[in-house]
């Protein structure tokens, strides 16, 4: 994204892109999700936890396809999300900061309740840290974005990628523990567990994970400004495709392939240096598909727009199935019978917010976080007041 101008923030029509990119992302940050969910997260991205070929098969696909790269993409939305906050305060006179300091709070407290209770790889602590600091970006020129958002990208690799390749010597009663309590009937002792792992994980996952949110972030703030989000055919979109989707995609399946069947650490240390460029490519095929939808779909992409309650409702459905006090099926089932299932509940969900849509202009979730970004907001001193 270079040689891109800052242009007004205030254009009416509605971006398609951003109603694909979601439904795409939901997709993908559910099936590297559930790798968590459903099987021991006592290990290091470099160690072997592959049963059986079918096993290997599952990892090395989405180790390669999806692990980091959902992640991108959803942190790019949240960007534009900001974006789209700001010209909806322009638009209503609203004071822009106080929303802003509302949903980061609100985001805060579901991500803190959503990973003691149910994930502790939860990503919205991390969006509400990183989020505060986007928000003394706001004002940034879209190049200047880019190029930090570039550059933080960058560092995420140099500084994350030693994190995330750490050795984990976890003492086997570690092991034994994480069996008998997820695998008991107790969501107290569950969740105490959680509460645990998500309060010693976070700190690395903030090194390892909030520079490249923050990076993506800035670019998806960069792609309003410039007019990018609301014009899927733009040159750059098709340069993303051309030069980074098959190249992209090529060197992070020759990762995780390495990862999975010979040199380990080589091989996970690849897939999370390609990430940035796979991404780069999704965005851009994205793009191309996101044409105008018939009936059906634009009912599905209506829903797909309530990614909170769905991201949420994924990992709240999907833990309750997999351990004990649900239906105790906590590495009883191959990861490929976990994606589909992953995927099953993703479609479940989506079906019921489209019903749920024609009587409420939100999902569940978003409702709530609506109330809180909201609550005590009055009309700025001026059109563009920010305060």
């Amino acid at each position: 994204m270079t040689a891109i101008s800052n242009r007004a923030m205030t254009r009416p029509p509605r971006a398609l892109m951003p109603d694909y990119l979601r439904l795409f992302a939901l997709f993908g940050i559910v099936i590297v999700n559930v790798q968590y969910i459903a099987f021991s997260v006592l290990h290091n991205l470099t160690d072997p936890i592959a049963v059986t070929t079918s096993d290997a098969v599952t990892l090395w696909l989405v180790n390669g396809l999806a692990l980091l790269k959902t992640y991108g993409l959803f942190s790019f939305m949240f960007g534009v999300g900001l974006a789209f906050m700001m010209r909806s305060a322009q638009r209503r006179g609203l004071r822009f900061g106080k929303m802003y300091r509302n949903r980061m709070i609100g985001l805060l407290i579901f991500g803190l309740a959503h990973g003691c209770l149910f994930f502790p790889g939860d990503i919205l602590v991390i969006y509400a840290i990183m989020g505060s600091i986007l928000y003394r970006l706001r004002d940034w020129e879209a190049d200047r974005l880019v190029r930090l958002g570039a550059g933080l990208l960058i560092a995420q690799v140099a500084l994350g990628t030693p994190l995330l390749l750490m050795p984990s010597d976890y003492p086997p009663a570690f092991l034994t523990l994480e069996d008998r309590v997820l695998s008991g009937d107790s969501f107290r002792d569950a969740a105490q567990f959680r509460t645990v792992g998500f309060v010693f994980t976070l700190p690395v996952a903030l090194i390892a994970q909030g520079l490249s949110a923050l990076g993506w972030f800035c670019l998806g703030l960069a792609a309003v400004k410039s007019g990018m989000i609301d014009n899927q055919g733009h040159p750059l979109w098709h340069r993303a495709r051309r030069w980074c989707l098959l190249p992209g995609v090529g060197l992070s399946l020759l990762g995780a392939a390495m990862w999975q069947w010979g040199a380990t650490v080589p091989g996970a240390a690849l897939v999370v240096v390609a990430a940035p460029v796979t991404t780069l490519g999704y965005l851009g095929l994205i793009a191309a598909l996101a044409q105008a939808p018939g009936p059906m779909m634009h009912r599905v992409l209506a829903a797909g727009g309530s990614s909170l309650s769905i991201y949420l409702g994924q990992s709240i459905i999907l833990s309750t199935v997999f351990a004990g006090y649900g239906l105790d099926l906590w590495e009883e089932v191959s990861r490929a019978t976990a994606v589909a299932m992953a995927i099953g509940v993703t479609g479940v969900l989506i079906g019921l917010l489209t019903l749920w849509r024609a009587w409420f202009s939100q999902g569940p979730f978003e409702l709530v976080l609506r109330r809180i970004t909201y609550t005590g907001v009055r009309p700025s001193s001026g059109p563009g007041s920010h305060a």
